[in-house]
């Protein structure tokens, strides 16, 4: 590492902490040459995840639209950020844990669909009909259907 203030390339670490949820490493250093101190920061690089969409464009992966569809699905529904967080930390993990470095939308959708299944019906409900086009109130219902036949099977939980 060159010292930002004389460019020397010689120092050592004064204090090295982790930060962001151990994701990253913040190290003190100080230049052997001028004595100045600066602060740097080590993370592990990230392969590069593409998403390949509907119509087959590609983008990068970007977790805050996985977010932030969660959010609109679970608007006025008793569901809270930190809940969503952690889904979208599984889903991202699992993404990243995964050999291949493109994943299509739909897989990335029926994730989601998983996750808020376990989370809230009704915000279930919600992102399925966008994200599986509903075009009639006859998809609605056999969403419906199938949910409720789901909880008569679940065990329920002894009083």
């Amino acid at each position: 590492m060159r010292c930002p203030y004389c460019g020397v390339d010689e120092d050592h670490v004064v204090d090295s902490r982790p930060s962001q949820a151990g994701a990253v490493i913040r190290r003190r250093r100080e230049c052997l040459r001028c004595g100045k101190r600066y602060t740097t920061f080590e993370r592990y690089e990230e392969r590069p995840l593409m998403v390949v969409k509907k119509d087959g464009r590609r983008e990068p992966f970007d977790r805050s639209k996985i977010l932030q569809g969660m959010v609109v699905s679970c608007r006025k529904r008793p569901v809270s950020m930190e809940v969503l967080e952690k889904a979208v930390e599984a889903i991202e993990q699992e993404i990243q844990n995964r050999d291949e470095a493109e994943i299509s939308s739909v897989e990335i959708g029926r994730m989601v669909m998983d996750k808020l299944l376990q989370i809230d019906p009704v915000a279930y409900v919600r992102f399925a009909s966008v994200y599986e086009e509903f075009n009639d109130p006859q998809q609605f219902s056999r969403v419906v259907q199938m949910l409720t036949r789901q909880q008569k099977r679940a065990p329920r939980a002894e009083q």
